[in-house]
């Protein structure tokens, strides 16, 4: 039993995008400290326009390809960690590209990440045993061990607000009729910057409140929502929005690149997460709290990233917006 559990876990912590490459003798361009590119090395790239579609990000241990033939072969999947990297090249499962990589590389420290990497993912598994012996001295939001079922993708609240099927089922939004205290409510999961589930936020649609109900303990103030997809296109460019449905109606029009603040202020926590990025757009409520929250926020990141604003009219808001709309304010129209 033993020779057949693979931890998959393990194996993604501790074998980088880097060891993989150096195995399939890939040579990438350096981009910057975190940032590889170039030709796409794998077997389902089919296009010979995109001469650089391929990125690795180094730090979180991500790649993607931009190609649009490269994606539709893989089920629109643009990109991922590095056993989907290996399963894709070998065309085979993700459990056996586990047992692939654990077999090149098992799971030592001189095939790990770098020391960086192993201190953060150190300090997470002590995050997260000091938050289950009940120490409130620091902040962190542990993983579910659940996942709500039967969500209702197709609800007609949701094309009340613009948000169409397929996009809903990609962000795993729907309508909740299951118990328990998100019953009856828009259910939105949340996820960290690593993809694991962490939260739902459940959305009102008969007026209740609160309008949002979050579970009680859970920090937004460290979260960015979407993140976890944002890092997985390879751009280096992120546009901020504040809310969920906001989040959905840019990602909507075509621009993945996108999370949410949850709110309208940006916590250092959340700043340190936009490490990976070198340029953002905000793309905030066009109210006065939206418009003191860009000024302040601008400020904040104009020493990290370049910065871009785009101001909306009084009292609009992204989510608001037809894909056209947003598609004509980015300038791809």
């Amino acid at each position: 039993m033993a020779e057949n559990f693979v931890d998959f876990r393990t194996i993604k912590e501790n074998v980088s995008m880097q060891a993989a490459l150096d195995h399939y003798r890939i040579e990438l361009r350096k981009v910057n400290q975190n940032s590889l590119r170039g030709k796409c090395p794998l077997p389902t790239h089919s296009s010979e326009k995109s001469q650089e579609s391929f990125g690795v990000h180094t730090g979180k241990n991500i790649w993607a390809c931009q190609s649009s033939s490269c994606a539709a072969a893989r089920q629109g999947k643009k990109g991922g960690n590095v056993l989907d990297f290996v399963a894709t090249m070998e065309n085979c499962s993700v459990r056996d590209a586990a047992v692939k990589l654990r077999e090149w590389f098992g799971t030592a420290n001189q095939n790990a990440r770098d020391e960086t990497s192993q201190h953060v993912i150190g300090e997470k598994k002590k995050l997260v045993a000091e938050k289950k012996e009940g120490s409130d001295d620091r902040k962190i939001n542990a993983a579910l061990s659940f996942a709500l079922k039967d969500v209702d993708a197709a609800h007609p609240y949701l094309r009340q607000r613009g948000i169409k099927e397929e996009t809903a089922r990609h962000f795993g939004v729907g309508f909740f009729s299951g118990r328990g205290s998100m019953s009856g409510r828009v259910v939105i999961p949340i996820h960290n910057d690593r993809g694991e589930l962490i939260a739902y936020a459940g959305r009102s649609i008969d007026a209740s409140e609160p309008k949002y109900k979050l579970p009680a303990g859970f920090h937004k103030s460290i979260e960015l929502f979407h993140l976890h997809r944002a890092l997985a296109t390879g751009r280096e460019h992120v546009i901020i929005v504040e809310g969920f449905f906001d989040c959905m109606k840019v990602h909507q029009a075509g621009f993945p690149n996108v999370v949410a603040l949850m709110g309208s202020t940006l916590s250092e926590e959340q700043h340190k997460l936009l490490t990976p990025f070198l340029a953002a757009t905000l793309f905030l409520d066009g109210d006065e709290a939206g418009r003191e929250a860009t000024k302040t926020i601008a400020a904040r990141m104009a020493h990290s990233h370049f910065v871009k604003i785009i101001s909306l009219p009084d009292g609009k808001q992204p989510d608001q917006l037809s894909s056209e709309e947003i598609k004509i304010i980015f300038g791809s129209r």
